[in-house]
């Protein structure tokens, strides 16, 4: 493990700017998002919790251009790759999901592999939780454990860094000048401040009774009917901020768009809580009550995955529950469901 000061960590920002687009947390209010990092100001956030929105859209846009006219070949961006600071660990498990559906496949998605290969992510432990926070129901501990080039545990004016790829030890390599080894008391600290966060987060979870997940298991088979369904759908207003705001959901729609001098085809976020969605020809719909759907994303969630990938596609991030305005809460959906069974 190594150490790098609170300043020189600003100054790998800087260095990294030649190479890629540096995104950094920062925090106006209660609200944590990403933006562009130009140089250091007192609004970055690099512990604390994840920012509101996911980090998926890093890696597969809300909406861009993936064909222009009848040419063969992918449309070419010029753009730089990101570099994403401050990642958390329930962000990382997304990938799990969006490399399923993405990348392990026969076929392949060439822009979301592309920004997996190229885009740099240095993550971080929260140092604080939310009361929306349940990533321990989840298995997902409060720190990351995989799926980050470097890590970062805060503590009081510096980080205790760890690597997790080689692109991760590449960097750290070439910048070693601002990192030296994690004196053995500051490694304490780490772990002292770990416990602390892991404590927290249980505390939540006690709180508002979540369930653990071995107990998810056929909980939607076996509640396929239940008037749970309708109950919790009563307050759905079908806004679908639910499934843009989810770090796992990922379906989208591609759409054609042409003026006098091109004709374009654009992928966009799809949302499954929205009515048209599994609408097909002659306006049949397997799914047209709200409640349906309401279903149809916990049974994605807590009984496809499960079966077709082993992992819940749900990463106890809690962004759900903040962005539903009719205050839909999974946890207590999933209490429910575990307590009818």
């Amino acid at each position: 493990m190594h150490y790098i000061s609170q300043n020189n960590f600003f100054k790998l920002l800087d260095a990294l700017k030649s190479s890629y687009e540096v995104y950094v947390p920062i925090k106006k209010g209660e609200q944590r998002f990403y933006k562009k990092y130009i140089e250091p100001t007192d609004d970055i956030v690099i512990g604390e919790v994840r920012p509101f929105e996911p980090v998926k859209a890093f890696f597969a846009q809300a909406r861009e251009i993936v064909a222009e006219g009848f040419k063969d070949d992918i449309p070419h961006s010029s753009d730089k790759p990101f570099a994403i600071i401050g990642v958390k660990a329930c962000d990382l498990k997304g990938f799990k999901v969006q490399d399923h559906v993405f990348k392990n496949h026969d076929y392949q998605d060439p822009f979301y592999i592309k920004n997996r290969e190229q885009n740099l992510i240095i993550s971080a432990d929260c140092t604080s939780v939310i009361d929306t926070c349940f990533c321990l129901a989840l298995g997902i501990k409060p720190h990351p454990q995989e799926d980050f080039d470097i890590n970062l545990s805060e503590i009081k004016r510096g980080f205790v860094t760890t690597t997790g790829s080689d692109k991760g030890k590449e960097l750290l390599k070439r910048y070693s000048s601002l990192f030296q080894e994690a004196a053995k008391a500051i490694i304490n600290k780490k772990e002292l401040q770990r416990a602390k966060v892991i404590e927290k987060v249980k505390e939540n979870i006690r709180e508002n009774k979540v369930p653990r997940e071995d107990l998810y298991k056929g909980i939607i088979e076996r509640n396929y009917e239940s008037d749970i369904w309708p109950e919790e759908a009563k307050e759905c207003v079908e806004c679908g901020a639910c499934n843009t705001i989810c770090p796992t959901c990922h379906c989208f729609l591609l759409y054609d768009e042409k003026d006098d001098k091109k004709m374009e085809r654009l992928r966009i976020w799809d949302s499954c809580m929205v009515k048209d969605f599994a609408s097909v020809a002659g306006g049949a719909n397997p799914r047209p009550k709200l409640w349906m759907r309401l279903r149809n994303r916990f049974e994605k969630k807590f009984d496809f995955f499960p079966k077709v990938a082993d992992i819940y596609a749900c990463t106890g991030c809690g962004r759900c529950i903040s962005a539903c305005p009719g205050k839909i809460d999974i946890r207590k959906v999933l209490t429910r469901l575990v307590g009818n069974v």
